[in-house]
Formats: C-alpha cells, structure tokens, sequence
C-alpha cells in the first residue's frame, strides 16, 4: 500500500534536481569560516530579510535557542503565546539554555497584539523577572497555519522599541506567511531583532534554519552555537540544499496552500469530524466529534494508507508539502469521505 504522509512538512526528500546541486557543492570548513556554499547561503537570507548577517544552524530548535539566549539574560523573562513552538516543542530549552522564565499569554490562534503584550511587561521591581524579549511564530502551528501581516507586526515592534525589549521571529514557515499574505520579506527586517528560517519545512531542504540579526549578535551567535555543538564543518552540501530551495521551491507554496483547502473542505463534510479551523496555509487542523478519539481516527487513516498525527486527545493536524501532489490530494478525498470509524 503507497502512503501518503501528512504527518509533517518535514517528511520531504530532496528532488533529483536538489540532490544534484548538492553533490556539486563547493565546501570548505565552515567552522573555520571557509565553506563559500554557506556563506552564500547566509548572505542571501540576510539581503532577502534586509538583516545584516546570518548563520547557518542545524535545526529551527537550535537557531530560536540561540537568539534566545542572545537577547536575554539569567532571570530575565520571554513573552510569547502559550502555543509557541519555543515554549511547548523545545525541549524546555528557554530555562535550560537560557535560565531566564516565560510569561505566556493566550492569543486568538496564537495570534499577539500589543494590547495583549503590553500589561504583561514587568515593571522594574526586583520582585519579577526583567522582561527583555518577545517571540512571535510564523506562521502559527498550534494556530492552524495561521499567519501574522506585517501590519499586525509593525505596532509590536514600536510597542518592544518604546518599552527596551528585543523581538524575535520564529519563522519556520516564514515563507507560507508571506505566499499567503503577500507581504516581503525584505520589510521584516525593519521589525525583528531576530529572524529564524527553516529550510527543511514547506522548502524541502533535508536539514537546516538560519538565524538572522545584526553583525555583533551573529558574532555572539556563533560562539553559542559552538557550545551547543552545533559547529558543522563541510555543510555546504547542506547550504546548497537550502539555496536551491530558496530558488525553487518558494512560489510551488502556493499549491500546499491549494491542497491544505482542499483538505479542509473534505473534512467539514466528514461524519466523525465535529469541526475544522480554517486553512490559512499549509496545516489542517481538526477536531473530531466527542464519542471518538483522535488516535483513533488516525489509526483509521492508517489502514488506508493516509498518516496524520494526532496534537491533542481530540484533535489531528493535516499538513501539506512537496511530496503530496494533486492526485495524492484526490485520493486522500476519496479516503475521507468513505471513512468509517
């Protein structure tokens, strides 16, 4: 039985045509600075995102990690959504890494406004935590795929600016956000402190984020990343991955978006599903009716052939990517309206 793996982004191979700009990869040691393919990879997030410099990280987990603990210190506190993917997916890593607490706040589908922010800020009293910094994910994951516009942004980032915290962006679908809202990438770095990019998401590439910012915290960057092991030497086999996916790949989102719709439409349809959030880009998320389970539901999909995962006791996620076409959408259709659970 061919399986059609909706279980994550990040399930995807490399095309024929990535893997061949992978072997053709000019590396050197990049530890030592010397790998031309990842110094091209950075300076051209950088230029794309209108920051100054970059690096090249093993994992979206690990590039958010780093900023963090760039932009705070011991005792110092994190301001974010209670969904947030630095909070709920790191491994704790904000109090390990960091030492430094989170002041989690309940967004419309992860979803922050200042007027949200702002009473949350802690006043200067050696009783609270000093807070210095606030997260942004986007898209949301928890939130469906939901997308920030850059003038939702733009008010946070005056609100961080006026009261002397950083911003950080996780953007580990940064690209689905700005298919969908037709907003540049060019503009977010007017915004944020800090910009983290997946390429191993809706991009395709098999490995690697990259952390974006100013000259002097990339530098503080790349001494974090040495001690959290995470020096890679010749990783332009890497690097060159996450170029071409950023040559090829971008636009093609578009059709995931399509696809996740189309998804979500034949959910709504369905007798066990009690609800749908609406699909903004790439992620279905759903939850079925109260006399079942999500596991099993997913196990049910299992047996003919679809993978989904299950995110919460009554709750499974759909997400798109390069590795399901439209005839996998078709018969992932065919499968959910004859489901029986």
């Amino acid at each position: 039985m061919t399986k059609i793996d909706f279980r994550s982004d990040t399930v995807t191979k490399p095309t024929p045509a990535m893997l061949d700009v992978m072997m053709q990869a000019k590396v050197g040691d990049d530890v030592f600075g010397e790998d031309e393919t990842v110094n091209a990879l950075e300076q051209k997030l950088a230029n794309m995102f209108g920051m100054e410099a970059a690096l090249f990280c093993p994992s979206g987990t690990m590039s958010n990690q780093i900023a963090i603990k760039c932009f705070t210190q011991p005792m110092d506190e994190v301001i974010c959504d209670q969904t947030a993917h630095v909070y709920r997916y790191e491994g704790g890593g904000i109090a390990y890494n960091s030492m430094a607490s989170v002041r989690l706040l309940h967004g419309e589908r992860g979803i922050l406004t200042p007027e949200m922010i702002e009473p949350e800020i802690n006043a200067d009293n050696i009783h609270y935590p000093n807070s210095s910094l606030v997260v942004l994910e986007n898209t949301v994951n928890k939130g469906g795929g939901k997308c920030y516009h850059i003038s939702q942004i733009a008010p946070i980032h005056a609100l961080c600016v006026s009261r002397g915290l950083k911003l950080h962006l996780d953007g580990a679908r940064i690209f689905n956000a700005l298919v969908a809202t037709g907003d540049k990438a060019i503009d977010y770095g007017k915004y944020f402190d800090g910009i983290s990019v997946c390429l191993s998401k809706g991009l395709g590439a098999p490995v690697g984020s990259v952390f974006l910012s100013d000259k002097a915290t990339i530098k503080q960057a790349t001494r974090i990343r040495k001690v959290f092991g995470g020096g890679m030497r010749q990783a332009g086999f890497l690097a060159a991955a996450g170029i071409y996916a950023l040559d090829n790949h971008v636009e093609r989102l578009a059709d995931d978006h399509k696809h996740a719709k189309a998804l979500a439409e034949a959910l709504q349809k369905a007798s066990y599903v009690a609800s749908v959030m609406p699909a903004e880009t790439n992620i279905v998320l759903f939850d079925v009716n109260p006399n079942l389970t999500a596991d099993a539901v997913v196990n049910a999909f299992a047996e003919k052939g679809v993978l989904c995962s299950a995110t919460a006791a009554k709750t499974i996620r759909f997400v798109t990517h390069l590795d399901v076409d439209a005839d996998s959408i078709a018969e992932t259709i065919k499968i959910i309206s004859g489901l029986q659970v």
